[in-house]
């Protein structure tokens, strides 16, 4: 179960770098709704990474963000599955991707605990798992953790979801719905993720397989819509246009060392790498590190809109490549 929840953490981080090239990448002011889709679908991400590292302390693992198998290079299998991420700017391909990551389980899907066809047959075997050991080894042996370790309270913006401490079965599967429902939906075939809208307050949110289909469509999905439906609610504005072309799967082997591309880019590195460190002393004891961490986010952003609006020789621009940095290599 520990090793299983490991992998639920890699998981949810290996989402992170994709969803932030496809936000880098989006002119704010010209895809306002676009930057609110995308935006509020990685701080919700970041809210499952850090519910997936208290269900790892509750069983009494330790949640490992700081090391090399967590940056791959790109294009990259998501951990354990055939999925196949990018880093790609925001666009048609971008959201054919995203739609294929969130996309809901079938109803009567298995549960699929290695080589998970989509990620809640993956968290429906979890959850199996749980009440197994629940049942031989009662709930007290299994949530053996140290309650120090877990993280709550924290407000995420952007998100109507809700980070609580894992302590006992009932809170176990509540954190799993709650990373699956908002992913793909309530009950399966339910368009929405039974939160309200934090940007809408007077519509309920969509989960995110919708949302990445309501870009895709250009139309918003209203009270009554089904997966069946399609959205039938008020138009939506994306300019593909209005996009950095940064270049697919970028690597720091593309540039010379010493340019001013690569050195924005190491930059870029070393600072994701300093979150990974943050996350994972948060995650580990320190929680009130998760504070650190939202300002380092920020730095990134600045370092993103550095790098991105820089035009490379073949007409694309710069991206950042997510690529490990070893602690003694940081600044």
């Amino acid at each position: 179960m520990r090793e299983h929840l490991q992998w639920a953490v890699e998981l949810e981080h290996a989402t992170l770098p994709p969803y932030l090239c496809a936000l880098y990448s989006l002119k704010a002011e010209s895809n306002p709704e676009a930057v609110e889709v995308v935006g509020s679908v990685f701080a919700e991400e970041m809210l499952h990474l850090a519910l997936a590292a208290n269900l790892l302390n509750a069983v009494g693992g330790r949640p490992r963000l700081d090391m090399p198998e967590m940056l791959p290079p790109y294009p990259r299998r998501l951990p354990h599955s055939d999925l196949e991420l990018s880093l790609l700017p925001f666009g048609p391909e971008a959201l054919e991707m995203f739609l294929r990551l969130e996309r809901p389980a079938p109803p009567g899907a298995p549960a699929e605990g290695d080589g998970y066809e989509t990620i809640g047959q993956f968290y429906d075997a979890i959850g199996q798992g749980l009440r197994h050991l629940c049942e031989r080894l009662g709930e007290r042996e299994v949530f053996c953790g140290d309650p120090a370790r877990q993280v709550n309270g924290a407000h995420f913006r952007h998100t109507a979801g809700s980070l609580f401490a894992v302590e006992d079965l009932e809170s176990a599967v509540g954190a799993l719905d709650e990373i699956v429902e908002q992913g793909e939906g309530t009950a399966r075939g339910e368009v929405w993720d039974g939160d309200q809208d934090v940007f809408h307050p007077d519509r309920d949110e969509v989960a995110h397989y919708y949302r990445f289909r309501e870009l895709q469509l250009g139309r918003r999905y209203r009270r009554g819509d089904t997966p069946q439906s399609g959205p039938t609610g008020e138009p939506i504005s994306v300019d593909f246009a209005a996009v950095h072309p940064m270049r697919p799967n970028p690597r720091l082997s593309d540039h010379v060392p010493g340019s001013p591309v690569r050195t924005a880019q190491d930059e870029f590195n070393r600072i994701y790498c300093t979150l990974l460190n943050q996350l994972e002393l948060a995650f580990n004891g320190e929680p009130k590190l998760l504070g650190a961490a939202v300002g380092t986010m920020y730095a990134l952003k600045a370092q993103a809109d550095a790098l991105l609006p820089v035009p490379d020789a073949d007409g694309t621009t710069a991206g950042p490549t997510f690529e490990y940095v070893p602690p003694e290599s940081r600044s």
